[in-house]
């Protein structure tokens, strides 16, 4: 059966399916994550602007056949299997012996990062494509438009493994409804657009606070904390 027809078939999982991007998210902050996908916040920066206008390009649904190569862009994603579901930027479907072997490119703004958030965003998408086509997906590339080159990345059984763990990590989240508390990481926290909406800084003062003036008051009392 061809990846498009096997695309509308139900899913097997529990509730609707978890977004591919939620993945991406979770790998960043698993914080970041359920704020986006349970509490259903969001705020835009530079970042997820330049992200946006990228995405939009590629998000026009096309197929079109270059050098041999079946390009497909948008292309709808789903693996029963995993629960997930998404949109792939561009499939590249390269004719070999046997048939056809999906090659999913993923356009990024920037440039490679040092966490594997992008990486497991694109091997879900590989999941999904070998679930659709009953074919294996042994290789995808990350496009970034900062360095304007694409980076391939193999997906191995490690990447592999952190992929299905992830989503099934999240999904157990996602039933409990739970946000997970604040940790500041200067490097991650600075890019990220909720910043202002998480206030990591301002939460981790706040408890650290209130257990300093809880302490300072005991002692005024005249009686360590037992």
């Amino acid at each position: 059966m061809s990846a498009d027809a096997r695309v509308g078939q139900s899913d097997e999982g529990d509730g609707d399916p978890i977004p591919i991007s939620a993945l991406q998210h979770a790998i960043y902050c698993l914080r970041q994550a359920a704020l986006i996908h349970i509490e259903r916040v969001w705020a835009e920066n530079r970042f997820t602007a330049e992200g946006r206008v990228l995405h939009d390009v590629t998000h026009e649904a096309d197929s079109r056949k270059e050098r041999g190569v079946r390009r497909v862009t948008a292309l709808p994603l789903a693996c029963r299997r995993l629960n997930i579901a998404g949109v792939a930027d561009l499939v590249e479907f390269r004719r070999g012996e046997g048939g056809e072997t999906a090659f999913p490119v993923e356009y990024k703004r920037g440039k490679p990062k040092r966490h594997r958030a992008d990486e497991v965003q694109l091997c879900a998408q590989a999941l999904c494509l070998e679930e659709m086509t009953g074919r294996a997906v042994p290789e995808g590339a990350l496009f970034y438009g900062e360095t304007k080159r694409r980076v391939v990345v193999p997906f191995d059984a490690e990447l592999r493994t952190l992929t299905e763990t992830t989503a099934l990590a999240f999904a157990v989240l996602l039933a409990e409804g739970r946000t997970p508390p604040p940790i500041w990481r200067a490097e991650r926290c600075r890019a990220c657009s909720l910043l202002e909406l998480c206030r990591p800084k301002a939460m981790t003062k706040s408890a650290l606070g209130f257990r300093n003036r809880a302490l300072a008051a005991a002692l005024d009392a005249g009686g360590a904390p037992g």
